[in-house]
């Protein structure tokens, strides 16, 4: 053990001696609550709350919660909590990370520190890895809370909002992780106070934390929209880089060396560190397909990313591993547990460019309208705190990006499995035979056998095995959840056999001889009822029987040897293969685990090192057969050598994630706190004086530098810009002055133009009409300002060929084009408010709250300058945009109309540049930087 894992280790004993003296006032206590009546033990919850805003802590009171939730769960579930249970909880409750073996009841502790820490009245989120899991978990362990006068809430995906309100309303609210982090970027996108959802971020529980938080970490939250349509340009692409040759393996160092190298083929690749590039040779064989002189004589980099795209697509994502298709759709499968990933794309144009490869429909890209990192999104709780059955070979990554320690909980009862040693075969094909076998010995004797695999096809492959041999099998992948949970849960049942991905069922228990909760559970489906529908009797019998019924075939499945789990690959991960092992075995059972290997597989190939190539060739030499295994501590020391070094790359991966969204979450803190400083209703006078002179002294400094002199001011050009921003074609000359003087006399001018249109509409119209165009111009250019981020992210790399950091480009650049997001913002909004003409409506309207949004109509400012429809502006008035660069106010003819002047767009000359075009005026700026800035 190295020095800093003692030093964890010490710090972890001295909590938990601290801990056992909690667990005696704990015990010391139950007597007492045992003899409490039901509305005395429920009278508990309103004696914390009153002792906890009286400024008793929550730390003083946890003897007594934790005794008052362990005799509820006594009296509802008929589960009472071990010891070691109540530890797990202290460690939540302080903020830790519980590391709890499989079947050691995580769900259940949770409920002690959910129901401490929802006293406050701030609300506790228990998060969770699917729908299926947050829906039985809140029925399930929401008795106990209900029998204790708690409200439970459930958050599904596809919920409307009128149902997620009073969810997020309640003393404890379970859904998913993308559930929680969409509804805060919905939160932070809504017109209307009272279509936001969530009440802040007090206290979580993540459950299989590790899977959440680091497996999931790598990819960021992103709510879209409809984007440009390109399908032509992802095929042209995918057809130039078919049949391509593949150059010799390079390092990426070797890829983004300065010395010159000469590499072969028409691309190289490193599957390691999944980097891919055309070498000079490919690149003018894909230019001459495309026809185009120089793809890199794009400044934008656009065609660039749709080379590298393609490339990938290609040559690096394969069918019936990253992704499958189904029903002429590319859809993705979570490397981790092997499920379609519903609804999720991949971004940057990849997804575009393995559609246009496979030959279906290539759907237009999406553009960012919000986006945020799982890190990102969990560091708002004031208090985060975790549980799974492996953390610990994590805890440096979870103490450095969530500042969360891990706490390793004892065991209720010593572990018994027998974890063999791997068996190594030289091809795949012989491993697959090898596993076949073991699986057929041990079947005939009615072992239960857990395989796990990597991927779909490798389960596919083992599957035709079995089939082959007559052995009747379930094969779980990318399935729903809820039947992929029902058949992991019965996985110990006498002669079952069971073929899932690593992570399948996660969070669901396999008990040997079948689960008497699952059977309970899948009687109420039969008989048509829900947890609800039976008293506490009628559920004690059913649990009786269906006790008696598993208890007779796990005296069988125990004297055939208990779950054997076998691996067929060693995962990226030791996590993960910890967690497969962890399946068997759990609380005292007996049970084995065997991993099959195969000098062929991935991990061994890409990071197994020379080391295996000597083993190879010494297996040929030696004359051995395909079908003998070798075990060897070389083989031993290079796969854990080989998944050291996937992990460190991973970790980095996550990292360099985590550093690049942490420079937008603090422009993202800046938007959505004036966003949310507008939607409160708080008063914006000051604010608005403050942007005025901000905006007027910006914009007169472009014109009349403060050290010009007489006659070199620009001062018609500053009057026509007054007259855009007013829409007031009287407005006067200036006089040539200083620089202080003259935006003084712009600035009043400009508050002139202001507090006439205030005074014309009155108070409550201008405050109506402030929120939302304001709210309008933050959303509008806070999208577009993420699809420049996109963009910047796409070849900030290719910054590294010039010896420069790509993440200090990045902040720089990111740093100017934020500044120039909040100057043309408060520009936008000026002229806006100050241009808009309004023509009052002859009944006035009484207002109503506007309806729910549905959840996916609710995904984006689509309509924020359309209003939703359902503004107080469109019932109030009707809202005439001023489209004029020349035109004053409004001409009002004899009927009445309002009548706009609109200049002729055949007359401009930037009708047809490109935001990202170099601008005509040849100023050297891009146009969306100079002439396109406002438009």
């Amino acid at each position: 053990m190295g020095f800093m894992s003692k030093l964890l280790s010490f710090g972890s004993d001295k909590d938990l001696k601290r801990y056992y003296k909690i667990v005696d006032q704990i015990n010391g206590l139950e007597p007492q609550f045992e003899k409490m009546t039901e509305e005395e033990l429920r009278g508990q919850t309103d004696k914390f709350r009153e002792r906890y805003a009286n400024g008793e802590s929550l730390d003083d009171m946890l003897p007594e919660a934790f005794a008052t939730v362990r005799e509820a769960s006594k009296r509802t579930m008929g589960m009472r909590h071990f010891d070691v249970q109540l530890i797990g909880a202290m460690a939540l409750h302080e903020g830790h990370i519980a590391e709890m073996k499989t079947g050691e009841g995580k769900t259940l502790v949770s409920t002690l520190a959910g129901y401490l820490n929802a006293i406050a009245g701030k609300g506790v989120h228990v998060v969770t890895v699917n729908d299926y899991l947050a829906k039985r978990d809140s029925e399930w362990m929401g008795r106990i809370y209900k029998y204790l006068g708690m409200t439970v809430g459930l958050l599904q995906n596809n919920m409307p909002l009128e149902l997620k309100r009073p969810a997020y309303q309640a003393d404890v609210t379970y859904g998913t992780n993308s559930e929680f982090g969409f509804d805060y970027l919905r939160d932070n996108m809504v017109t209307r106070p009272e279509q936001r959802v969530q009440r802040g971020h007090n206290y979580a529980i993540v459950d299989e934390v590790d899977s959440i938080l680091i497996d999931e970490a790598r990819t960021p939250l992103i709510i879209s929209g409809a984007g440009t349509k390109s399908a032509s340009t992802y095929k042209d692409f995918a057809r130039a880089v078919r049949g391509l040759e593949r150059g010799e393996d390079v390092s990426h160092d070797m890829l983004t060396a300065t010395e010159d190298v000469e590499p072969t083929g028409d691309y190289v690749m490193d599957e390691a560190k999944h980097t891919i590039a055309a070498t000079e040779r490919g690149l003018k064989k894909i230019e001459r397909r495309l026809g185009i002189e120089d793809i890199y004589a794009d400044f934008s980099g656009q065609l660039v990313n749709h080379l590298q795209q393609a490339l990938k697509a290609q040559y690096m994502f394969h069918r019936d591993k990253q992704y499958v298709v189904t029903n002429g759709e590319v859809k993705i499968v979570d490397e981790f547990t092997g499920r379609i990933m519903e609804g999720r794309r991949y971004s940057e144009g990849l997804h575009q460019a393995i559609e246009a490869k496979e030959g279906v429909l290539v759907r237009e890209e999406n553009q960012t309208l919000a986006t945020i990192t799982l890190q990102n999104y969990f560091r708002l709780y004031d208090k985060l705190s975790g549980m799974t059955g492996t953390a610990l070979t994590e805890d440096a990554e979870f103490r450095e990006i969530y500042k969360l320690p891990v706490e390793v909980i004892p065991s209720n009862k010593p572990v018994q499995r027998v974890d063999h040693e791997d068996l190594v075969y030289r091809t795949i094909q012989a491993k697959y035979n090898a596993v076949a076998d073991d699986v057929e010995r041990r079947h005939a004797k009615g072992q239960p056998v857990l395989v796990g695999t990597v991927s779909i096809e490798s389960s596919e492959k083992l599957s035709a095995a079995l089939t082959k041999c007559g052995i009747a099998h379930e094969v779980l992948n990318a399935k729903h959840h809820e039947r992929e949970a029902h058949i992991v849960a019965q996985a110990g049942r006498f002669g079952a056999v069971t073929i899932a991905t690593n992570m399948a069922g996660r969070g669901t228990d396999i008990l040997l001889g079948g689960n008497p909760d699952e059977l309970v559970r899948e009687r109420l489906e039969h008989e048509g009822l829900t947890m609800e529908d039976v008293t506490s009797e009628q559920l004690e019998q059913f649990s009786a029987e269906a006790k008696e019924t598993c208890k007779a075939e796990r005296e069988r499945v125990l004297a055939a040897g208990g779950l054997t789990v076998i691996g067929t690959e060693r995962h990226e991960s030791r996590r993960i293969d910890n967690q497969l092992r962890g399946r068997s075995g759990r609380q005292g059972d007996p049970g084995e685990t065997q991993f099959y290997l195969s000098l062929e597989d991935d991990l061994m190939r890409l990071f197994g090192g020379d080391k295996m190539d000597r083993v190879s060739k010494m297996m040929v030499t030696a004359d051995m057969g395909d079908d003998m295994p070798i075990q060897h501590k070389i083989i031993s020391k290079a796969v854990e050598n080989a998944q050291h070094k996937v992990e460190s790359i991973n970790f980095s991966m996550r990292k360099s994630v985590l550093e690049y969204d942490d420079v937008m979450n603090k422009q993202r803190q800046v938007i959505y706190a004036e966003r949310n400083k507008i939607l409160d209703g708080k008063d914006l006078t000051d604010h608005i004086t403050e942007v005025m002179h901000d905006t007027v002294y910006r914009c007169v400094q472009e014109f009349c530098t403060k050290d010009s002199h007489d006659g070199e001011r620009d001062l018609e050009g500053l009057r026509k810009w007054v007259v855009e921003l007013t829409g007031h074609i009287d407005t006067p000359k200036f006089p040539d002055e200083d620089f202080e003087a003259l935006a003084a006399d712009v600035l009043a001018y400009v508050e002139k133009c202001y507090n006439m249109k205030a005074e014309r509409l009155g108070e409550d119209l201008m405050r109506e009409l402030n929120t939302q165009v304001m709210l309008r111009v933050i959303d509008t250019r806070w999208m577009n300002y993420l699809q420049e981020m996109d963009y910047l992210k796409t070849g900030i790399g290719l910054r590294g060929f010039g010896q420069r950091d790509p993440l200090v480009e990045y902040k720089t650049e990111a740093y100017g084009a934020f500044q120039m997001l909040v100057d043309t913002m408060y520009e936008d909004y000026l002229r806006t408010v100050l241009r808009i003409e309004i023509k009052a409506a002859p009944h006035a309207v009484e207002h109503k709250e506007d309806p729910a949004l549905e959840g996916a109509h609710f995904s984006g400012p689509a309509d924020v300058d359309g209003d939703n429809g359902n503004s107080v502006l469109r019932k109030q008035a009707q809202v005439q945009a001023r489209t004029a660069v020349q035109g004053g106010p409004a001409a009002v003819n004899n009927g009445g109309k309002v009548t706009t002047y609109r200049k002729d767009e055949s007359d401009d000359p930037y009708v047809n540049v490109g935001r990202n075009d170099l601008c005509p005026c040849g100023s050297g700026k891009k146009f969306k930087y100079c002439h396109g800035r406002n438009r």
